[in-house]
């Protein structure tokens, strides 16, 4: 938002660019769940290009992306955030975006500061980004451009760069500043992430995904179901994907004709989807672990149906399982 608004206030006309990836925070699991929130439910890149008055291009690379997540050439931040070799893709499609596909387009800004983030907005790494983009000098941080050597907006006299700004670290009040004066009171959470490479929790669910298939590869179902509900793996060959709430309960149930799932019927609870093959033991261990999470946790006996994913059903009658007999190395990710 910052950088757009002080590129604008030169007269230059701005197009924003929002990218896909699959492990986007935001419109995933805030929208899937029933927490409540002081602030409403939006798309954020939908919100802001509407508040700046710029059109706002989508554009979905989750496939793309791939290579980057399993191969990055700069290596991994502190869990599986490929953030540099992120960094240097996005900017390179958005370059592709405005200047090889005839947008005309003459220049790529960011919003990056140096010293914000320890992967990909440091001092020695922001000419890496610009190189390995193809972008070199029509790459433009205008919160940071008085840190950095001149652009070629900024020699051309595209942008006045007296009026660019010299933001660094991790402190965001300056930009809060900044944003005050601009009029901008409502706006995405200035520190954290937006990516779940990021998060450890689910960076070691997707390395127990590659583990359990042998394989260092996914699908967009994949990552987006490791979004969602309590993942307990009980033996190697299978997991649950057990639903907390109702909103998670009623994304998983779009998955019932690819998994076998189970739901307890003579009490509410969660619905579960089956990741793997099951045995008749693993069949009722499964079901076992399903009641724990049901209302019916403390009863004697419970009821849960299991359903393959081609619709056949069968009731079977179990036990729940105690707190103290799920193995705490069956939680994934923890």
């Amino acid at each position: 938002m910052l950088a757009t608004r002080v590129i604008q206030g030169h007269g230059v006309h701005v197009e924003g660019v929002n990218f896909f990836t699959g492990f986007c925070v935001e419109g995933h699991t805030h929208a899937i769940r029933n927490r409540k929130h002081e602030k409403p439910k939006r798309n954020n890149a939908l919100w802001v290009a509407e508040q700046l008055g710029i059109k706002l291009h989508i554009i979905d690379i989750s496939e793309d992306y791939k290579d980057i997540v399993l191969n990055p050439r700069h290596g991994y931040g502190q869990n599986l955030n490929p953030c540099l070799d992120c960094k240097i893709f996005m900017v390179g499609k958005a370059l592709e975006l405005g200047l090889i596909d005839d947008l005309d387009f003459d220049f790529v800004i960011t919003g990056e500061v140096i010293g914000q983030r320890p992967k990909s907005q440091r001092r020695e790494t922001m000419p890496v980004i610009a190189r390995e983009s193809g972008a070199n000098d029509r790459l433009l941080r205008p919160l940071s451009a008085l840190h950095l050597p001149p652009t070629l907006p900024e020699r051309e006299g595209w942008v006045n760069r007296e009026q660019l700004f010299g933001f660094h670290g991790r402190n965001r009040k300056p930009q809060m500043a900044l944003a005050e004066k601009f009029g901008f009171s409502d706006y995405a959470q200035p520190a954290g992430g937006c990516c779940f490479l990021t998060d450890e929790t689910y960076s070691n669910k997707l390395r127990d995904l590659w583990d359990a298939r042998d394989s260092r590869d996914y699908q967009l179902d994949d990552i987006m179901l490791l979004k969602i509900g309590r993942h307990i793996r009980p033996k190697p060959h299978f997991k649950l994907i057990i639903g907390r709430e109702e909103g998670e309960n009623r994304f998983l149930a779009g998955y019932r004709k690819r998994f076998t799932h189970l739901s307890v019927t003579d009490h509410p609870g969660p619905l579960a989807l089956i990741d793997g093959n099951l045995d008749t033991t693993d069949t009722q261990l499964a079901a076992r672990i399903v009641a724990r999470y049901s209302q019916g946790r403390d009863a004697d006996k419970v009821l849960v149906t299991v359903s393959s994913a081609s619709g056949v059903s069968q009731d079977i009658e179990v036990v729940p399982m105690a707190p103290h007999q799920l193995e705490p190395s069956w939680h994934v990710g923890s």
